[in-house]
Parts: structure tokens; C-alpha cells; sequence
């Protein structure tokens, strides 16, 4: 029976994403799994469309939906928000600079309730410390932790009930990352969002974005780049 429906949004990045796929298929979890490629170079495209059958993902590429030029979270938002209503399961959300172990779904999965909006996994490093984006829990001893911060989509489930009340059409289209008021909209809608500090998973960051590391490296052009371009709008 079908547990949930998940997700990669990908743009380049291949090594990392073919890890993330990898662990993906090894899950203990009943799930179908769509990898949502936003305009990648075309060697990068065309490996993610050849390694499907092999790793058991079905393969969109974004020009089937959009002639928009990435990002295009928005897009893929929708069209997963529609796959995961139509098969009436959850819909879990592993970027692709994220590594899960097979049990983490079963994990996010175990605390859905009638109440449950979202539940996110912890990320840590390769030496299991907490890191980005989640260092504003590193100091907290709970297991579970029920907040009102936002989360990530690192890796979170957005339950069928909060999907069911909350259409993701209506977010600004010109925003680039929509964690924030995603999370936001959970709460107001009348729902609780959870972070499971006893789930962790690999978080390489900005593995999926590796232009954003110009931001530590060449901070100006990462701005240069962030406002003559308009990226990373949030």
C-alpha cells in the first residue's frame, strides 16, 4: 500500500543528486518517488532520464510544465501538491543535497495525526551535528519538538490534511523558495509542524545550489549575482 509520494526538485548538481536518489531507493517505505529536473545542463539531464528504470524514480523535466527559467520550486509545488491529493497520501520533500537512511520515512510517517501540518528530519553534518538550516534547535534536548519556526525542505512531509487546505497556486510565483510561508500557512491553517531531533539526516549545504557557496567564497558576486539576476528571492 502506498505511503506517501516524495520528491527531488534538481537543478545540476549530479553527484549529489544521484546520492540522494540512491539512498532514496533503499528506503523501508512504500512510496512513489518523482525527481523534478528544472532546466539542468543537458549532460546532467540526460543521465537523470537514462537512470530512472535503474533507480526507480520517474523522471520529469520541467519544460513538460513550464517554459518558465528555473528556479521553479512554484511549479513543481503544484504539480506534486496535485500527484499527492490524487493518490491520497502525504507528500515528502528530500532535496537534492540531502541524504536519508532507509528508516526516515517511516520515521516522518509515524507522527502523523488529524493535527499534523508538517514534520521535518534534523539535518547534520557527516559528524552528526546539528548544522544549516537548522542550527536555531541545536540547543534543544527534546526528541520532538513541536514549533512554531519555520522548516525546511530539506527533508519534511506536508500531511494530506494540510495539502488538502491549503493550495499551493496561490504562493507568489515571483518568490524562488517557499519554506517559510509554507510553514507559516501550516500554522495558521489551524495545524502543528514538528522537527524530529531523533531523525536525522546528511545535509550538504547548498549541494543542490552550488552557486550559492559564492556567497562564503565570492560574496560579491553572490550578490552581484542574487540582484542583477533576482535570484534566491524568499
Amino acid at each position: 500500500m502506498l505511503e506517501a509520494l516524495v520528491i527531488t526538485p534538481v537543478k545540476n548538481a549530479l553527484e549529489n543528486t544521484l546520492e540522494t536518489i540512491k539512498a532514496i531507493q533503499r528506503t523501508e517505505s512504500t512510496v512513489s518517488y518523482f525527481v523534478y529536473d528544472d532546466f539542468s545542463d543537458k549532460d546532467v539531464s540526460q543521465t537523470l532520464f537514462a537512470e530512472q528504470s535503474k533507480l526507480g524514480y520517474n523522471y520529469i523535466h520541467l519544460s513538460a510544465l513550464t517554459n518558465t527559467p528555473s528556479p521553479n520550486y512554484h511549479t513543481v509545488l503544484i504539480d506534486a501538491q496535485k500527484k499527492a491529493i490524487q493518490l491520497g497520501v502525504p507528500l515528502i520533500i528530500v532535496e537534492s543535497d540531502v541524504v536519508v537512511k532507509p528508516h526516515v520515512f517511516k520515521s516522518l510517517l509515524s507522527y502523523i495525526s488529524p493535527k499534523t501540518g508538517m514534520v521535518g528530519a534534523i539535518t547534520v553534518d557527516d559528524t552528526g551535528t546539528i548544522n544549516f538550516p537548522y542550527l536555531k534547535f541545536k540547543n534543544e534536548k527534546e526528541a520532538v519538538i513541536k514549533t512554531s519556526r519555520s522548516l525546511s525542505f530539506c527533508c519534511t512531509l506536508l500531511s494530506l490534511d494540510f495539502l488538502k487546505t491549503f493550495d499551493f497556486a496561490e504562493l507568489n510565483s515571483e518568490k524562488d523558495w517557499f519554506d517559510t510561508i509554507i510553514s507559516e500557512k501550516s500554522i495558521e491553517s489551524g495545524f502543528e509542524n514538528y522537527v524530529l531531533l531523533n531523525t536525522p539526516v546528511l545535509h550538504k549545504p547548498h549541494g543542490s545550489r552550488p552557486w550559492k557557496h559564492l556567497k562564503y567564497t565570492n560574496p560579491l558576486k553572490y550578490y552581484w549575482l542574487k540582484f542583477t539576476q533576482k535570484r534566491d528571492k524568499i
